[in-house]
């Protein structure tokens, strides 16, 4: 899962960052509202932790801006602001929960997987399951029908995009932007590689799920 994090005190968004990645999720940080705002409009993320008062421009005006471009990717807003007039305030510009300073990080997971919770394909925060098979995030480990193998990080990344669109038509662009982020630099035959891995990977497991090329536009997973 790719998470946008916009968190103004570089203490706290370090802190943040090392944990949500050691609990498995794909981060990108930043430090100010306007970097937020790009960030949020790329619309490659899961979810969105939003400070809410950020440099440069606030993180409710962002929550207003990204809502007013259709981006509907969760938003959580997080601010040491915590009287009932500005949590409905937030929760009316369109933030779908609202944490107020300090919180204990295992809150702040609970959170996050009550509004990504995706029914009948998320079993729980780490498991995915999907046709015929199962997703373990943390441990990186693929199991279907005839087989079980680990993925590499990268490899982890992919599948789970395709895992959360599953039958629909994934641009490249947007494959390498989820999965490399933003400002990355990477080429775009790393993608065709990555591909290749995986598909590998499934027939491992013996899945009947398969990732078709769709030409000119990307790549959509299937049940063959």
């Amino acid at each position: 899962m790719r998470v946008l994090l916009a968190e103004d005190d570089k203490q706290l968004n370090a802190s943040l960052t090392y944990q949500l990645e050691a609990a498995g999720f794909s981060v990108d940080s930043c430090l100010d509202g306007e970097d937020a705002l790009y960030y949020g409009e790329q619309n490659i993320y899961d979810i969105i932790l939003l400070d809410r008062m950020l440099p440069y421009m606030e993180g409710t005006d962002v929550l207003t801006s990204l809502r007013k471009s259709g981006i509907t990717t969760p938003i959580i807003l997080i601010t040491a602001l915590g009287a009932l007039s500005d949590k409905v305030d937030g929760l009316d510009l369109g933030a779908d929960d609202y944490l107020v300073k300090p919180f204990a990080f295992e809150e702040l997971l609970a959170r996050i997987r009550c509004v990504t919770r995706r029914p009948h394909t998320i079993t729980d925060s780490n498991i995915m399951t999907v046709a015929d098979i199962t997703w373990q995030n943390s441990e990186g480990i693929l199991t279907g029908p005839s087989g079980t193998c680990t993925l590499s990080k990268r490899e982890s990344e992919l599948l789970e995009t395709f895992l959360r669109s599953k039958g629909q038509t994934i641009p490249r662009n947007t494959l390498l932007l989820k999965v490399w982020g933003p400002d990355s630099d990477v080429e775009d035959g790393n993608l065709d590689n990555y591909i290749h891995f995986l598909r590998r990977r499934l027939k491992i497991t013996g899945s009947k799920l398969q990732i078709k090329t769709m030409r000119g536009v990307g790549y959509s997973l299937q049940e063959n």
